[in-house]
């Protein structure tokens, strides 16, 4: 299909993030189901598409997404007129109920990811991932760290607007305009999430500094890194980041990121351009923004990112 070209009327890469995601596709049915977690926890993964479909696409979700997202619909709406399942397990937290332990999700969870694709392989005879954003980030390395087992669980992989480098991505969010657009918006729910839980375990991190905390670099070292086992931000964005994994995939995987994508610098991707391995397709066009691709006369649909997913899942 013909490469990303923004329409006219939507200049610029705040606009082409933001507009996007207030335009979002009408609502689709799913069927949730509960899975409970080997660490006595649960997630909750919703179902959607065409129910007689053999292909299954797990969909793995942004930071604070959930099926109800903007991408969310739109995939399960291409797929239930294209022949696909469509499941999206929502991190813990993000199904719109608390989780049980005194933990949540991040960038890195690969073991979240490799215990919930594992699960679905068990009850699927083809299986297809991909991630948008954090969810992005988090699948790209898993499937580095898998290398070659990987191609037994899933035949086909993409991520979109990944965070490659959750480093780089958190100290452009937390300056200037970005800070006051972007890293607000997400902080507005973290917050209240991070204070409900430490209601429920008292001592978790200190109450005072997570009220104050007004970017990721002070929200993950209060919260994310002593949460997920990490020494501070510092070491949790180094060892979440999925750039440093993409020599080792092993399965056809499409890495979509547009240049002018205000999550991530641009010289972020002529690193991984350095670094992929054959198997990666690296699209990132000028334009698009994060999670953004929408085109077509106003007022826009969201047509293009679904079709160019699961044209490259399917060839």
């Amino acid at each position: 299909m013909s490469p990303y070209c923004a329409p006219w009327w939507l200049p610029g890469g705040h606009l082409q993030s933001i507009y996007p995601s207030l335009r979002r596709p009408p609502r689709v049915a799913f069927r949730r189901e509960r899975w409970n977690t080997p660490d006595a926890d649960f997630v909750d993964v919703d179902f959607g598409g065409d129910p007689s479909a053999k292909r299954l696409l797990v969909l793995f979700h942004g930071l604070e997404g959930c099926s109800e997202s903007h991408y969310a619909r739109s995939f399960a709406g291409y797929a239930a007129s294209h022949g696909w399942r469509v499941a999206i397990p929502h991190f813990r937290g993000c199904s719109g109920e608390a989780n049980l332990l005194a933990r949540a999700y991040h960038s890195g969870d690969t073991e979240e990811i490799d215990w919930l694709l594992r699960k679905f392989l068990s009850r699927e005879e083809r299986l297809f991932a991909a991630g948008v954003s954090l969810g992005g980030n988090a699948l790209l390395k898993w499937l580095g760290e898998r290398g070659d087992a990987a191609r037994g669980i899933v035949a086909r992989a993409a991520a979109i607007s990944a965070p490659l480098d959750v480093g780089a991505s958190g100290r452009t969010l937390d300056q200037g305009l970005k800070r006051l657009i972007y890293t607000r918006h997400f902080l507005a729910t973290l917050r209240p999430k991070s204070l409900a839980k430490l209601s429920r375990f008292p001592g978790l991190y200190d109450a005072a500094r997570l009220r104050s905390a007004r970017t990721f670099y002070e929200f993950d070292n209060i919260v994310t890194a002593p949460l997920h086992g990490f020494r501070d931000t510092d070491d949790y964005w180094a060892r979440a980041s999925s750039v440093s994994w993409l020599e080792r995939i092993r399965v056809p995987t499409l890495v979509l990121n547009a240049r002018n994508d205000p999550f991530l610098p641009e010289h972020v991707l002529e690193a991984a351009a350095r670094k992929a391995s054959p198997a990666l397709l690296l699209e990132f066009p000028q334009a698009g923004g994060h999670a953004g691709f929408l085109s077509g006369p106003f007022p826009g649909r969201h047509a293009w990112l679904p079709q160019r997913i699961f044209g490259f899942l399917s060839p």
